[in-house]
């Protein structure tokens, strides 16, 4: 079921936002080399306690982190762990958090010292591709204007897009309808209306599109081991254009 919010709902996600924000830029700081990923989960959950929030990662279908930790080619939900952080990772961070009921959803990708030049261009993409799809939550836009956007941005930068995970909507759940594809043709699809809040969140690889899982049953991985990147943000469609809930 597709629900709109209303203004004091959305008021709501923008808090849960602003400490989603908070995490990124906490973990961010803390993601250097030396530090392990769980270190990097251990800074989030400062953040969460600090901030009287709820993490809405935790325990999700038995997830065991309130963060995912995804270095190089992983692509999305790495359990933060013993994996020490090295010169030249890439690290992509995905935080959640709910207020009051309400949640907010968002994901970085960062480098890790100094990193080699693809590196560098996959992660300025994928933000790139990110931007333009925002461009596009307008009201009376179609939802594929979104995935055209951000497959636009990724394909003409030589990148290939996810194409078996996608954004989705967002209320009183993390996921809730419709999905948000990250490729397809623009002007299809649900039309864009007031009230609708959706977190859309590009995958962007710097080789084949291809996925697969590894046996922990969460991490997954690019098939072919070429690195990936993923940004995300909760966005509202407002009567002033889009609206990012999870900035500072």
């Amino acid at each position: 079921m597709i629900t709109r919010k209303s203004r004091e709902q959305i008021a709501l996600m923008r808090r849960a936002g602003r400490v989603v924000a908070e995490m990124h830029e906490e973990c961010a700081r803390a993601s250097k080399p030396g530090v392990t990923t769980a270190e990097v989960d251990q800074v989030a959950r400062d953040v969460l306690d600090r901030r009287g929030a709820r993490s809405n990662f935790l325990g999700y279908h038995g997830f065991p982190a309130v963060i995912c930790t995804s270095p190089n080619d992983v692509i999305v939900h790495g359990i933060p762990d013993g994996y020490t952080l090295r010169e030249g990772d890439i690290l992509s961070i995905d935080c959640g958090a709910i207020i009051e009921g309400w949640h907010a959803d968002a994901a970085l990708t960062i480098p890790i010292g100094d990193v080699d030049d693809e590196s560098h261009r996959l992660i300025d993409v994928t933000r790139h591709s990110l931007d333009a799809a925002i461009e596009q939550v307008l009201a009376g836009n179609r939802l594929s204007d979104i995935g055209a956007a951000v497959e636009g941005v990724a394909e003409a930068a030589g990148f290939t897009v996810v194409r078996e995970y996608v954004g989705h909507g967002i209320g009183t759940a993390m996921h809730e309808e419709p999905q948000v594809p990250n490729y397809g043709p623009p002007g299809r699809g649900l039309k864009l209306k007031e009230g609708l809040v959706l977190a859309i969140e590009p995958m962007v690889n710097a080789g084949g599109a291809a996925t697969r899982t590894l046996d922990d049953g969460w991490a997954v991985v690019t098939a072919d081991g070429r690195r990936s990147a993923h940004f995300e943000h909760t966005v509202a469609v407002t009567d002033h254009g889009p609206e990012v809930l999870t900035l500072p």
